[in-house]
């Protein structure tokens, strides 16, 4: 390969790596500044949006850290220290998981809401906000312990070339683990990854078994002439089915990418960021899919600018 192909293909793939994470900061400050104000407005919340802001600041912070991470990659920054390292490398790994979490509990929440009368899940549709907080904190904890490994094995290794260390950056490297800890931690990780794909799995799945009865039954008591209006539970269902599908699009892909290239062993910086890029593209892709399905946000802006409005009259 051609020293003019190679170049070409860092250029391509630094500028798409950097157009993502511009795209996807400025779409989760968005739809975090968009919960945030429609909660202080007063306006009555769905039982789902603490959950979409909480993931919104989640892929806000994640993104961020692939900015700096990239950043190092492409060009080695002065600054990297260990601490540096270590503040970096472990926040991005510890948002990634909690965005994992984060969107099957968004699953779960939405399979609640849904769910009818007669179900057994019909009795949390109606659990405080409160209880969510204290479950955000379990998936904080739980994600900051089971990451903590990072903080010791991550070093800054700027004039370093060990073979022995693991590629992160150009300036920041990991220690492989010995036998006993570094499988006890992948059993751990993949454990964790199933039961949380898997439980998406099911609540997508029940979901779109009661879209489905409910179709049958508005078939059967309206014309065949006008089908009838989706309800906002049924469109914000649609919407989460749609994330849930793009999610598991991405991580089945991140995964298969991450097993075939070998790229952690090896000082490519166009390969990682082809990881990068795969691993956090739900970080962008997710709040346009909300976004684009949010008409809330039309309502909310049209109050807003009629209060500006009467204020401006008031004024003169």
């Amino acid at each position: 390969m051609s020293k003019n192909t190679i170049l070409s293909s860092f250029i391509a793939v630094r500028n798409t790596i950097f157009s993502e994470v511009s795209i996807g900061i400025t779409a989760n400050t968005f739809l975090l500044l968009f919960h945030i104000l429609w909660f202080f407005l007063k306006h009555r919340p769905r039982p789902t949006d603490l959950a979409i802001g909480h993931l919104a600041l989640i892929h806000l912070g994640m993104l961020i850290t692939v900015g700096v991470i990239a950043a190092d990659i492409f060009e080695s920054q002065e600054f990297w220290y260990d601490i540096t390292c270590k503040a970096v490398i472990y926040l991005h790994q510890v948002t990634r998981s909690l965005s994992l979490c984060n969107t099957c509990l968004l699953s779960v929440l939405q399979a609640i809401t849904l769910s009818p009368r007669s179900s057994w899940l019909a009795k949390f549709k109606h659990t405080s906000s409160q209880h969510n907080v204290s479950g955000f904190l379990l998936l904080w904890v739980f994600n900051l312990s089971i990451s903590a490994r990072l903080l010791t094995s991550t070093v800054a290794t700027k004039n370093c070339t060990s073979h022995s260390l693991m590629f992160v950056t150009k300036s920041c490297s990991l220690w492989p683990l010995s036998y006993l800890p570094r499988y006890t931690f992948s059993i751990l990780w993949i454990f964790r990854d199933v039961s949380l794909v898997g439980l998406m799995a099911i609540s997508s799945g029940y979901m779109v078994t009661i879209l489905c009865r409910h179709k049958r039954r508005s078939q059967n008591l309206h014309s065949t002439s006008h089908s009838p209006r989706a309800s906002p539970e049924h469109r914000a269902t649609q919407t989460i089915l749609l994330l849930m599908s793009v999610f598991v699009f991405l991580y089945l892909t991140d995964c298969i990418v991450f097993s075939f290239s070998g790229m952690w062993w090896k000082n490519d910086p166009v390969h990682l960021c082809i990881q990068l890029l795969v691993g956090n593209g739900y970080a962008t892709i997710g709040p346009l899919v909300l976004i684009s399905s949010e008409k809330r946000m039309i309502k909310l802006f049209k109050f807003m600018w009629e209060k500006e409005i009467k204020c401006l009259f008031v004024q003169e």
